[in-house]
């Protein structure tokens, strides 16, 4: 009986090496993928706008105190996904040239308030609270005045920041 022994060609190795090293790399690249999507779903990523800061408008177009209602766009991050999203601020330009920006909402269950020219106050049709221009709560049932957006102003634009809730009165 006559025994035939198998010899390895140099092509047969590199193939089998090649084999056996994607069949080991396979898991990593899986894993890798893995480890990093679950890092961006943690940690986050930071795409949009980092301080939250939106472009309002031109301040030029705004009349001494009289409250106009501005739309702007902002950059909102959920999880991992930026979205632009439509919103509104009542801005108001006092005797002082300050401008102050109120969050559409009313404190009290959240409904969208209106100025009203012949009261010289903001009004909210829900429930009856009524505001000043300040923001201040002139009658309730809310129990605090309007919260603001931080604001600045930038070569004649203004720029809507983070909204600051107002403590209680």
């Amino acid at each position: 009986m006559q025994r035939t022994v198998l010899t390895e060609t140099p092509a047969k190795t590199k193939r089998r090496n090649f084999i056996i090293s994607a069949i080991y790399a396979f898991p990593f690249l899986i894993g890798g993928t893995l480890a990093a999507s679950v890092g961006t779903y943690l940690f986050g990523k930071s795409n949009g706008d980092p301080d939250g800061w939106a472009d309002a408008g031109d301040v030029g177009d705004l009349q001494k105190n009289v409250p106009r209602q501005v739309s702007f766009v902002r950059s909102v991050v959920d999880g991992w996904q930026v979205q632009n999203e439509k919103a509104n601020a009542w801005v108001i330009l006092d005797d002082r040239q300050q401008v102050t920006a109120f969050s559409p909402l009313c404190t009290h269950l959240g409904c969208a308030y209106q100025w009203q020219t012949a009261k010289k106050a903001f009004t909210c049709p829900c429930h009856g609270s009524v505001f000043n221009s300040r923001g201040d709560v002139l009658a309730g049932p809310a129990g605090r005045p309007l919260d603001r957006y931080q604001v600045k102003i930038e070569s004649n634009r203004l720029w809507l920041g983070p909204l600051q809730t107002q403590k209680d009165t």
